[in-house]
């Protein structure tokens, strides 16, 4: 490890504080936003499609910056880039609780995500070469309780800020809450992170740095943009153009790697089998995770009717099975090995089953307490699985390719959850769609006979298909708008018959939708057998020295 001349005493805990401040918020501020959309929408009387924007400038800026930022850490310093980004950070929070229309929002979601490119990327590389092997399995373990709760607690946080509305600020509260976490965030890093760096201090590849990032935006944006343009052909035309410029990118790493003339991503990295194969099971499993949390918090909130607060209490099982396992993986690691990865894979995959048959179980009438406990189950598996994973995967790994690692495997989970998120879009979209006349059906039975009276029970049935699937499914579509002069209660009884048939219609396609969960954490319970029998680090494996 290169600590600068100043020597810096490590504190491991205070290290491990201070850079899992950068995921939880990262993660915090990715679900967080989902639970706004509507205040953000009435407030600035934003479109749908700049909605949208808002949710995919972060991403795009994000995954297209993950790899140049490790790598940048390499060369600068772990410390200067976790700074730099945390600030860039903290700044785009400040311009996007300060947006006074769509397009400033826009424009600072994509500086927040800068931000989050540059300083995520720091986490795991300063884990790596600052925490010792004997206690790297416990800083893992931190680290995927930090994955599981921010995931969670995103809604729930959100909720209770918007309910609050404190000073006034309705949605804009979720962006300056992050503001004195940032700063505080800066300061203790300044006096408490010690500054690690590549030893042969490589130049930075600026033309490998442009192609990735053109790379990855050919990649990422398809599969974040696609559903809602309903895939035209350019969009299908940036993903098969993906494939020769990744193709490129690594011909030419491949022969700076050899030449030793500082690549962006030392290929020397895939010569060994736990990260190769490894980032390989971590892609798989992150196309699972974030889309179930998509489509749950769908079923929950446009399904269910919960609000964004109930959804995220319901989701709070989850969080506390994550921190449990987590807190407990090192242990059990050493003594279960890669079998441990099984044991967390199976619970997911398991707890998704019995998640289907609860759902239709209790169907319309289900609740939290229904839920809670194959919840809880999730997590205790997503606890056994992420923290031990990561320690495999970076066992060995030496400190020169330490930032490489860490942005090769955060650009993975990244592009897996969006063609996870992507795929089960597709999946539970069109269930929504083919399932609309028969939870169409299901609304009309429950009107009452004298509004049926007044309007025909077809133009109910064809207003609700038809407000289905349709992109926004928010927007009432023209000719079923409700006349002036409706009485309250005509209307409330409308409304209570339709919040039925939507919920029948979200049972549906959750329900079903939930089979690609099963299969994507049992391939990832296979994939584990190709990993190298070994311990993670920290018990048997190298350390991750320079």
């Amino acid at each position: 490890m290169t600590v600068t001349a100043e020597r810096k005493e490590i504190h491991p805990n205070a290290v491990l504080a201070i850079v899992l401040t950068a995921v939880f918020m990262n993660l915090l501020d990715v679900s967080i936003v989902n639970v706004a959309i509507p205040s953000i929408q009435k407030d600035l009387t934003a479109s749908f499609a700049e909605i949208q924007l808002v949710l995919a400038g972060y991403q795009l800026a994000f995954a297209c910056l993950l790899i140049t930022g490790g790598r940048l850490g390499d060369i600068f310093g772990r410390r200067r880039l976790f700074i730099a980004g945390m600030s860039v950070f903290t700044l785009g929070s400040l311009a996007c609780g300060l947006a006074g229309d769509a397009t400033v929002l826009i424009l600072s979601r994509v500086v927040q995500g800068v931000g989050a490119g540059l300083m995520v990327p720091q986490v795991l590389s300063t884990i790596q070469v600052t925490i010792p092997p004997k206690d790297r399995g416990r800083a893992f373990g931190l680290f995927g309780a930090t994955i599981g709760i921010a995931t969670i607690l995103g809604p729930l946080v959100g909720g209770l800020l918007i309910s609050a509305d404190l000073f006034g600020t309705d949605w804009r509260m979720i962006f300056l809450v992050n503001i004195p976490v940032g700063l505080a965030s800066v300061t203790a890093a300044a006096r408490l992170l010690p500054e690690t760096k590549a030893p042969d201090a490589p130049r930075l590849d600026i033309i490998g740095a442009l192609v990735i990032t053109v790379g990855l935006f050919l990649v990422v944006f398809p599969l974040t943009e696609g559903r809602e343009r309903d895939w035209p052909a350019w969009l299908i035309g940036m993903l098969v153009a993906a494939a020769p410029v990744m193709a490129a990118f690594v011909v030419v790493q491949r022969r700076k790697t050899r030449e030793n003339r500082s690549p962006l991503v030392l290929m020397t990295l895939f010569g060994n089998q736990s990260f190769r194969v490894g980032l390989v099971v971590s892609l798989v499993f992150f196309a699972g995770i974030p889309a179930f949390f998509f489509t749950f918090g769908l079923y929950l909130q446009l399904g269910l009717g919960f609000s964004a607060l109930h959804a995220g209490l319901t989701g709070f099982p989850f969080a506390l099975g994550t921190a449990i396992a987590s807190s407990r993986s090192d242990k059990l690691a050493q003594r279960l090995g890669t079998n441990l990865l099984r044991v967390g894979a199976g619970l997911l995959s398991l707890s998704m089953v019995v998640l289907i048959a609860v759902v239709h179980h209790f169907g319309t009438g289900i609740t939290s307490w229904d839920i809670a406990p194959f919840l809880l189950i999730s997590g205790l598996g997503l606890g056994c699985f992420i923290a031990p994973l990561t320690n495999l995967i970076l066992a060995g790994i030496k400190g020169r390719e330490a930032g490489s690692a860490s942005g090769v495997l955060t650009t993975g989970q990244q592009v897996g959850g969006a063609l996870g998120i992507a795929i089960v879009g597709i999946v539970f979209f069109g269930l929504l769609s083919a399932h609309a006349p028969q939870a169409a059906d299901a609304f009309v039975s429950r009107l009452p006979a004298p509004v049926t009276a007044i309007v025909p029970a077809k133009t109910f049935h064809d207003c609700f298909v038809t407000q289905s699937r349709a992109k926004d499914p928010s927007v009432t579509p023209a000719g079923c708008e409700t006349p002036d002069g409706t009485p309250a209660s005509v209307t409330a009884a409308v409304a209570k018959a339709a919040a039925y048939g939507r919920r029948v219609e979200f049972v549906y396609a959750f329900q079903r939708t939930l089979l690609y969960e099963v299969g994507i954490f049992a391939l990832a319970a296979l994939l584990v057998s190709f990993l190298p029998k070994v311990k993670p680090a920290g018990h048997a494996g190298p350390p991750g020295g320079e």
